[in-house]
């Protein structure tokens, strides 16, 4: 049986380096936020025949542009993104049409919409997001409280305290645009992770009605672990090969959600076994420690 609780001091730092990097990552440099959430310009185009958004994408950064985000619209038509404002939002779409029409001069392009994406907008987004994966972690709190006990319920939450933070500080260290997909995906991680957390709680508690078969808490906790350890790595194996399948097949317009899947899914994974489990126990109250070599008594 591997005693995964020798290693909690390490797990412990480690929540401590991704809390501090986070934070002065955030301080120094910042999200990037994509037109989503900064406001600009929204265009969306018709092409006479079928061509590739990358090829677009690539046009369009050409100009200078910030955060071009290219997208499909409907057959034969791309929605087109731009952190950029202009008083006359139609010559703006107008300009974006000429581009195109002469790096695809057998493509022909009609202007379909052009219109401002007001910042105001953005900035509810952002709170509204914010909101959201607030709330999520709240709701899982009280369902875990509920469920089994407050120090699981900080156990968890922690947990995925620890997965939404890493998965953003690896988007502040790549400078990586934080779209809605981004947050989709951060909601995402949540309830995948807590599952993996729960089946591992429910575990431990199922070990502890019967407690007097084990010598101490630790050793109900790493039992819980080790035995639903198979059931983990599989799901999170098999998780990741259609996530990694996603980021690889599914291009530009989903490169931020796949990505962020694919972290979520590894530091979910790693904060199951190693940060929910260790904090439960630091904070459980409802064990009594007998001499060395009796059993634990554990109140209900």
């Amino acid at each position: 049986m591997i005693n995964f609780l020798r290693y909690r001091t390490v797990s412990y730092s480690v929540l401590a380096f991704i809390i501090l990097s986070f934070t002065g990552l955030y301080i120094y440099r910042g999200f990037n936020y994509s037109v989503d959430f900064t406001g600009g310009t929204q265009v969306v185009v018709r092409f006479s025949k079928p061509v590739s958004l990358g090829q677009v994408r690539d046009l369009l950064r050409q100009e200078d542009w910030k955060g071009v985000v290219v997208s499909d619209f409907d057959k034969n038509e791309a929605r087109i993104r731009i952190q950029d404002v202009s008083v006359e939002s139609i010559g703006l779409g107008e300009k974006i049409k000429n581009i195109l029409q002469k790096g695809l001069p057998d493509t022909g392009v009609e202007l379909m919409q052009s219109e401002q994406v007001s910042s105001s907008i953005g900035k509810t987004l952002v709170w509204n997001a914010l909101k959201a994966v607030f709330f999520a972690l709240i709701a899982m709190l009280i369902y875990i409280f509920i469920r089994f006990r407050f120090s699981f319920a900080v156990g968890a939450i922690v947990a995925l305290m620890h997965d939404v933070l890493a998965v953003l500080m690896v988007f502040l260290l790549l400078n990586w645009e934080i779209s809605l997909d981004a947050i989709a995906a951060l909601l995402i991680i949540v309830g995948y992770s807590v599952n993996d957390t729960i089946v591992i709680f429910a575990r431990i508690r199922e070990h502890l009605q019967e407690a007097g078969k084990y010598e101490s808490l630790e050793h109900i906790v790493n039992q819980a672990i080790n035995s639903t350890l198979r059931r983990t790595l599989l799901t999170s194996f098999s998780t990741l090969l259609a996530v990694a399948s996603l980021l690889i097949i599914g291009g530009e317009t989903l490169r931020s959600l796949s990505f962020a899947l694919l972290l979520g899914i590894i530091f979910g994974t790693y904060s199951s076994i190693f940060i929910a489990s260790p904090i439960m126990l630091m904070l459980y109250k409802g064990k009594k420690h007998g001499e060395k070599g009796e059993p634990v008594v554990v109140s209900q």
